[in-house]
């Protein structure tokens, strides 16, 4: 899990990890979603789903993962990982060390295990030890409180520094970007205002994927 000297000499551009608003109707979500994938290299979309009965949720998933998963993409569900399998799903993302232990051996190896809400470094390095294929720092609780940025970025460079396991960092505006990426992160999340930019998701995620580009070390 540790990265070697070697392996911490190269580093190429984060790639993109889309996360959507809380979903009721997955029709309503299928176009911008669509839009969004043929615009970016998109290399997971997290998607959130609003409560409802077992057999819907997983109804939700099928119809979104006939969009993202033709290209490539992943399809991550926020939580729900008792659903994962029938929904098609490629994996789960937990939210809190306690909830990612729980559900991690259901997932695995086959599907993406993946761990945020992670409070502490020891968290973040237990998730690691027991199996996390990625960490998420600086993600907003469900009351919409995220950490300051300075948190999230001494979180991301001290993970992408010691850690080979992939690091996600969550930029919950674009103007936090470009210092997430000189912070190491391997994939950034975006979400939130971007389903809704008043010039469109393809224009919004152009400016995002500008800012990808990996700074050249000093000197």
């Amino acid at each position: 899990m540790v990265k070697t000297p070697s392996s911490q000499s190269t580093r190429p551009a984060p790639r993109l990890y889309l996360v959507t608003p809380p979903v009721d109707d997955a029709d309503a979500l299928a176009g911008l979603l669509r839009t969004a994938i043929e615009a970016a290299d998109v290399a997971a979309v997290l998607l959130h789903l609003k409560p409802a009965a077992e057999r819907e949720l997983i109804d939700r998933t099928k119809t979104l993962a006939a969009i993202v998963q033709p290209t490539g993409a992943a399809l991550v569900l926020a939580g729900h990982a008792e659903i994962v399998a029938r929904a098609g799903a490629d994996g789960a993302h937990l939210t809190g060390i306690a909830a990612f232990t729980d559900a991690v051996e259901t997932l695995k190896p086959e599907r993406i295990a993946g761990c945020g809400g992670l409070t502490t470094r020891h968290d973040a390095m237990t998730a690691g030890e027991r199996g996390a294929d990625y960490v998420m720092f600086g993600e907003p609780k469900p009351d919409g409180y995220r950490p300051p940025l300075e948190a999230t970025l001494d979180r991301v460079e001290w993970w992408s520094a010691l850690f080979e396991i992939p690091c996600v960092a969550y930029a919950g505006e674009p103007g936090e970007i470009t210092s997430l990426v000189a912070a190491g992160a391997d994939f950034i999340a975006v979400g939130g205002s971007l389903w809704d930019d008043p010039r469109g998701v393809a224009a919004a995620l152009g400016d995002i994927v500008r800012q990808f580009a990996v700074p050249e070390p000093a000197a």
